[in-house]
């Protein structure tokens, strides 16, 4: 018998046009992962040409039992929540919104650029909460660019989005040990990345890598074995994620937008839900229906994550 060393599992995005060239590119949930450390929602959307009377409006939805973390590369989008939070999202900032135990927000374009033509370019990504923090108060966190750390690491600009890496913390307040990275690879460069955490993912945002010799096209995703770090190399200069953090403590349901380690709190979300009883966002009126009658629940997967 021989020992096989763990294999990098490669995601491909399943691909979505919302209309006028806007492409979303969702790599988890996957069938073969469905979550890395806490992160059970991956969506690359863009790079889009944003023009006067195209809109690409999110409308007031809501949320339950996750962290919704918004990050720009270029554009601008304005949120609003159920709180009373009113943020214009600009690129390099990190907005960490937790529902816990239900919020409803929007995404709009920003009323001073209704007029103007820009490229709308960027990551949102969901983190489940850990079970003991599922039903916590809501809240709504901004972080400014200029407030995100920043250094070279062997020859590479890297911004520590959230956690801790290279010896640099991000304010970003989190329920789990959390690792979110951005890394400007330069053309021919050579980056040894370290197990900061024990699940770890590296997504190609806009060119090919290699992940210790191993090719990863452009818009996909490379989970490492767990507990293991990597050697990224690049022939022509790329823009990648890091991802990551500790297992889930348990399998999620995720239904629509809502996420839960319970059955039936998710149809009891989607109950209050259909009743308006979650809140409203100040001044919007819209109001968007459950998917699907009658509303199903996937079940958990626990294949991917620690019962």
């Amino acid at each position: 018998m021989t020992d096989t060393a763990p294999e990098t599992r490669l995601l491909k995005p399943h691909d979505k046009d919302l209309g006028g060239g806007f492409q979303v590119r969702r790599l988890l949930p996957a069938a073969q992962q469905r979550s890395v450390g806490p992160f059970v929602f991956f969506d690359h959307f863009g790079p889009a040409t944003e023009q006067p009377g195209s809109e690409h409006d999110v409308r007031p939805h809501p949320h339950i039992g996750l962290s919704t973390v918004t990050y720009l590369f270029k554009g601008a989008m304005m949120h609003r929540d159920s709180l009373g939070s009113v943020q214009e999202i600009l690129p390099g900032a990190i907005n960490w919104m937790t529902a816990g135990r239900g919020i409803v927000h929007s995404e709009r374009k920003p009323e001073r650029l209704k007029a103007d033509t820009y490229v709308n370019h960027g990551l949102q990504l969901w983190a489940a909460l850990p079970q003991a923090h599922e039903e916590i108060e809501p809240s709504f966190e901004h972080t400014p660019a200029d407030a995100i750390p920043e250094l070279v690491e062997q020859g590479a600009a890297v911004r520590v989005l959230v956690g801790e890496a290279f010896g640099a913390r991000s304010p970003v307040k989190t329920h789990s040990q959390t690792v979110y990275l951005d890394i400007a690879l330069p053309a021919g460069g050579r980056f040894e990345l370290p197990p900061l955490a024990p699940e770890l993912a590296v997504y190609a945002v806009d060119a090919d890598l290699a992940v210790n010799g191993e090719p990863v096209a452009v818009h996909t995703m490379a989970v490492l074995p767990n507990g293991q770090g990597g050697v990224l190399t690049a022939d022509a200069a790329v823009r990648l994620v890091v991802i990551g953090g500790e297992p889930l403590d348990g399998p999620r349901y995720i239904t629509w937008n809502f996420v839960s380690s319970r059955r039936e709190r998710i149809l009891e979300a989607s109950a209050d839900w259909a009743a308006q009883r979650m809140g409203h966002v100040p001044g919007e009126t819209e109001f968007i229906p459950l998917p699907g009658k009658p509303f199903g629940v996937r079940e958990p997967d626990t294949g991917t994550t620690p019962v």
